[in-house]
């Protein structure tokens, strides 16, 4: 991932300072939750007698609906979508994602970040740069919810 669009991508998601050790812990955490994501997703299909992962198959709540959207809102002016491309999950399934769900792999990732970074905020309202407990503390909160 582009480093400064990285930055400034939780620069205006969120107000904190992320440097290029974080890079990494993030495409991580995006690519752990696409993949659950998924995972759930492909047993829906199959549970409905489908071979295809459709859009609707994917668990995406109004919250994280939400941040897709203000994603959209900020990619617009940084450009960030064909970098999560790269970065979102692809595992082997036993289902085909449809065209329309590959496709929304990059605006779910970015959704993810903007949740991520604002749940920072959440753990420590003063909070500037995120040190890796911060970064813990914010992966544990996910793990309840997602």
């Amino acid at each position: 991932m582009a480093i400064p669009k990285f930055e400034r991508f939780f620069r205006v998601a969120a107000g904190i300072d992320v440097d290029k050790s974080d890079r990494r812990r993030f495409s991580d955490f995006v690519f752990d939750q696409i993949y659950d994501m998924l995972i759930i997703g492909q047993a829906r299909a199959k549970a409905n007698d489908r071979d295809v992962l459709q859009p609707w198959d994917l668990s995406i709540t109004k919250g994280l609906q939400e941040r897709m959207h203000e994603f959209e809102k900020i990619d617009e002016e940084i450009e960030l979508e064909p970098i999560l491309a790269r970065i979102a999950a692809r595992p082997q399934l036993d289902v085909t994602l449809a065209d329309d769900t590959e496709d929304r792999l990059p605006d779910i990732a970015g959704g993810l970040g903007v949740a991520l970074g604002r749940s920072f905020k959440i753990v420590d309202g003063t909070l500037v740069n995120p040190s890796s407990e911060h970064w813990e503390r914010a992966f544990r909160l996910f793990e309840l919810l997602l």
